[in-house]
Order: C-alpha cells, then sequence, then structure tokens
C-alpha cells in the first residue's frame, strides 16, 4: 500500500516489480478499519471519489457508481452522508469506492473490527461473496481466525513479524506446523499435554497425563524424550470407563456446546461436547481419545513432529 517502505527482497504486483513505482501506480485499492469516509460528501460521491480525482468520464463515473451499488445494495443510501448510515453500510461504502477502482489487488485492513458479532457474520458473507463475483486478488488481515476461516483460500499465519505456515484453512487446522498454529487455529484452543514417548517392543507411545496413545513409526527419533501432545477439546470422547478417570472441576456452556475442564495428573485437559450431555462438576470420566487426532510437538522448537 505504500504506507511503509521495502526493506528486502521484491514486491510483485501480477508478476511486476514494484518496489521503486510509486502506490498510487501500483494499481491497488485499500479498505481500512476505520472505514475512513468523507463526512460531507454523500454515498455516491464517496464511491466515486478516486474516479472523479483522476478526472474520468462523468458517464464512466455514473455507470461504475450504480454497478458497485448495485452489488453491495447501496442504491437506496446513494444521497445520504455518511453519518446516516449503519455501520455495516459505512463498510460496504468504503469496499464501494475501492471496488470502482478496477485494482489488480484488493487490501483490507481489520475492515470488520469496528462492528457488532451479528454485523460481522454477515459482512463477512458479503466480502467472500463479493471477492467470487470479482475475481480479484484480496489480502485480508484479520486477528479473527474464525473470520480467516471461513473466508481465506489460503491462509498466511504470522508470529512477530514471520511466517509461521502458509495453507488452506483445512491444512491449516489439520496440520498446524507448531505449537502457534496449533493454538491460534481452532476454538476453542487446543489442548497441549506433556508428555514422553515411551517405546515397548518395538512400538511407541505417548504417555502423559493418565494417557497412553499409540504412535507412528515417526516418533522412534524421540523414544524417552519429552514432547507435547496436542489434541482439539472437540476431539476428545468421554466414557464411564474406570481406566484412568478424570475428574470434571469446571462446566462452561455456550449455546449449542459445553466446554467441560478437567484435571488428568496435574494438568489441565478441556473437552467439547454436545449441551445435552449428562456431565456436571464433579463428576469422575475417562477421557476416549483417537491417537490419529493427536499431534506431537517438540517442546523445545514448538515444531511438529508427526
Amino acid at each position: 500500500a505504500g504506507l511503509e517502505s521495502v526493506t528486502g527482497g521484491d514486491l510483485l504486483i501480477g508478476g511486476e516489480r514494484v518496489n521503486s513505482v510509486h502506490p498510487r501506480d501500483r494499481n491497488i485499492a485499500m479498505v481500512f478499519q476505520n472505514y475512513a469516509l468523507y463526512p460531507t460528501m454523500k454515498v455516491d460521491d464517496n464511491i466515486a471519489f478516486s474516479l472523479t480525482i483522476n478526472k474520468s468520464p462523468l458517464e464512466k463515473i455514473r455507470e461504475k457508481v450504480e454497478w458497485a451499488a448495485g452489488i453491495l445494495n447501496l442504491k437506496p443510501y446513494l444521497q445520504r452522508f455518511p453519518k446516516e448510515l449503519s455501520g455495516g453500510q459505512r463498510q460496504r461504502v468504503a469496499m464501494g469506492r475501492a471496488m470502482v477502482r478496477e485494482a489488480g489487488v484488493f487490501l483490507f485492513d481489520e475492515p470488520l473490527s469496528n462492528l457488532d458479532a451479528k454485523l460481522r457474520a454477515q459482512m463477512r458473507m458479503e466480502i467472500r461473496q463479493l471477492h467470487d463475483k470479482l475475481k480479484t486478488t484480496t489480502i485480508y488481515v484479520t486477528h479473527d481466525q474464525i473470520e480467516a476461516m471461513t473466508m481465506a483460500d489460503k491462509i498466511v499465519v504470522m508470529n512477530s513479524g514471520k511466517i509461521e505456515q502458509i495453507g488452506s484453512p483445512d491444512e491449516v487446522y489439520e496440520r498446524p506446523v507448531s505449537m502457534y498454529v496449533a493454538d491460534f487455529i481452532g476454538s476453542p484452543s487446543m489442548n497441549f499435554l506433556e508428555g514422553r514417548v515411551l517405546e515397548d517392543g518395538g512400538a511407541y507411545y505417548f504417555a502423559g497425563a493418565g494417557m497412553r496413545l499409540p504412535l507412528g513409526a515417526e516418533a522412534a527419533a524421540f523414544a524417552g524424550k519429552p514432547v507435547v501432545g496436542g489434541i482439539r477439546p472437540t476431539e476428545i470422547g468421554l466414557t464411564q470407563s474406570s481406566q484412568s478417570p478424570v475428574k470434571i472441576v469446571y462446566k462452561e456452556r455456550t449455546g449449542a456446546d459445553v466446554n467441560l475442564f478437567s484435571e488428568a495428573e496435574g494438568q489441565e485437559v478441556r473437552i467439547s461436547v454436545p449441551k445435552d450431555t449428562a456431565i456436571t462438576v464433579g463428576d469422575t470420566v475417562t477421557l476416549q481419545i483417537d491417537a490419529r487426532k493427536l499431534h506431537l510437538f517438540d517442546p523445545v522448537t514448538e515444531a511438529r513432529i508427526n
């Protein structure tokens, strides 16, 4: 966007190196977090602003504004001022202003963070549908992993300015490359359990938090060493078996589901179950875990092992 200078490497847009190209000539359009609308201009003039500045023909300006307003359901509001619009409508005006530029790239900077939860859900769908119509490459910055999972074709997970993982939502969720990614993607977040890799007759097991789960051959390099086992709360089942019992210490209702907090050999294990599950605080249960759902991480590097 030109808000920062390139400090190294090449910045390519559409295959063209633009390191030394002025931002106004890079053919990008940006949608800011705070809308950045002109309060003294009506909606149609806000949408048309970039075209007006570029002295585009009046007929083209009207045509592009009508086109964008039609896609964004803003036609009834073209003669209103920003102060007369809701938050979602203002955000759509900001998107319309970007759309009329026919940019090669759209940049979205946390555009939904100022909206309430219901409107955010609606706008997620609208932005995704808009992308599917326009087919324009869109880079969308967000701290909300729900936005990333529901909207993205590809997720780039960043940690302290460095890329941790690039992949589809399914890839990032199912095979996180590090504990950071595993913790960030998925709600409720993944359980991390301290344990060791044990070897018994050529077979390998994860042992920790009262569990003993079979592992694949890739665990051989960690035989006898400490590891961190990761398991998502949604992938833990419950049984009334007396084998390796754990005690439920807290119950958290979230609507359709209930989050249960248990203690297993001094380690907290969160479990997500349907709301009608007959479990109360103080009950003793046994955890059922499919070993194929277990993620192993190196406790030093926090990198994925399996």
